[in-house]
């Protein structure tokens, strides 16, 4: 029994020596395929290697450089209502959230100690010019000097300019708008203390309406007052158009920004402020463009090139691009109308590959 168990140890390990000497012959042909196998769209056949490709006949294009960009909707004006000076509030002339015209009051603080200041100051001022009116005459004979009666009549140009400094202080108790607008909600009621720091309502205008952005600092030389602006905002399909009406002078460091500011007319008051607003510029644009797929563009070490189908194969071509949208890029040089640019299998493709066309593609 020992001597049949040995046996059969020793073939096995025989034969584990054999596979084992074997194997590196025998895996090169485990590996092969049959001829004509099919590889994705590339087709093995004896001696030669076809590839289904797309492509498309290269037609003059429009091509044209959309920059998008997030605004802010910002009010045309907008103030916080506050009194010049302290004192309690005494009336509020407005009612929240409606329309007021310039100069229409608003609030009203405690003016009484003022009123009464410039009572005094007017009974001075009358008694004064009495005065003044009895030395002119007397200046007038001769009966007095020119010293006295220029000292009376510095008395009443003093007591006219405390006038108008009382009649100044009285009109910082009243508060009016400074503008045509909409008044929002009022912070305080009648009878509270205000300060020249107490807020008493916000008052803005928002026709028009000002929409704030930013572009890349490459565009700033090509951004000029009154150029268009097209935006949208959320949960509103309709496209508005602005003009930019002002270009901030330095480019924001941090973010090599620019900041931009369009008017929209907003007559009807549709949009209101503080809205958050998608903007599309169109920087730039090009006629009778040779344009292609950003895709079917290969970058190299030695610069960037594309296929074209040409007499049956792949054939290799230098280029050299210029304008760049979300989709496409133009080609300055290389390329010409009529080329048929190859856009699919683009990593298989090498020099003078042959290739089958299967499909045209529409390049619109």
């Amino acid at each position: 029994m020992n001597k049949k168990l040995k046996l059969i140890i020793t073939i096995l390990i025989i034969l584990v020596i054999a596979g084992l000497i074997a194997y590196p012959k025998v895996k090169p042909l485990l590996k092969e395929k049959p001829k004509g196998a099919v590889k994705g769209n590339a087709m093995m056949t004896p001696g030669r290697q076809v590839l289904n490709v797309s492509g498309y006949v290269i037609k003059p294009e429009q091509l044209s450089e959309f920059v998008k960009a997030t605004g802010t909707l910002r009010p045309d004006e907008e103030v916080d209502m506050a009194f010049e000076t302290s004192g309690k509030i005494v009336s509020i002339k407005f009612t929240e959230g409606t329309r007021v015209k310039k100069g229409n009051l608003l609030a009203k603080i405690n003016d009484r100690p003022l009123q009464a200041q410039l009572e005094k100051l007017l009974a001075q001022k009358k008694l004064t010019e009495g005065k003044e009116f009895r030395q002119r005459s007397l200046l007038d004979k001769d009966a007095i000097s020119q010293e006295s009666y220029d000292q009376i009549v510095t008395e009443l140009q003093t007591i006219g300019a405390d006038i108008n400094l009382i009649r100044a202080r009285i009109s910082e108790t009243e508060l009016r708008a400074p503008f045509d607008g909409i008044i929002g909600l009022r912070y305080l009621s009648e009878g509270a203390y205000a300060t020249s720091s107490t807020k008493i309502a916000k008052l803005i205008k928002i026709s028009p309406l000002k929409i704030e952005f930013s572009i890349p600092e490459r565009y700033a030389s090509e951004i000029e007052i009154g150029y268009p602006v097209t935006f949208v905002v959320d949960g509103n399909s309709n496209n508005y158009e602005a003009s930019v009406y002002a270009v901030d002078p330095k480019i924001d460091i941090d973010t090599r920004t620019i900041v931009l500011r369009a008017l929209y007319p907003n007559t009807k008051e549709e949009l209101k402020s503080g809205r958050y607003a998608s903007i599309t510029l169109r920087m730039s644009q090009v006629e009778n463009a040779i344009a292609i797929p950003s895709e079917a563009l290969i970058p190299e070490m030695e610069g960037e090139k594309v296929f074209i189908f040409k007499s049956g194969k792949a054939s290799t071509v230098r280029v050299n691009t210029g304008l760049r949208t979300e989709s496409k890029i133009q080609i300055t040089n290389g390329l010409k109308f009529g080329d048929t640019l190859i856009v699919t299998g683009i990593l298989q493709l090498r020099q003078n590959l042959p290739v089958v066309l299967d499909t045209l593609m529409n390049n619109n």
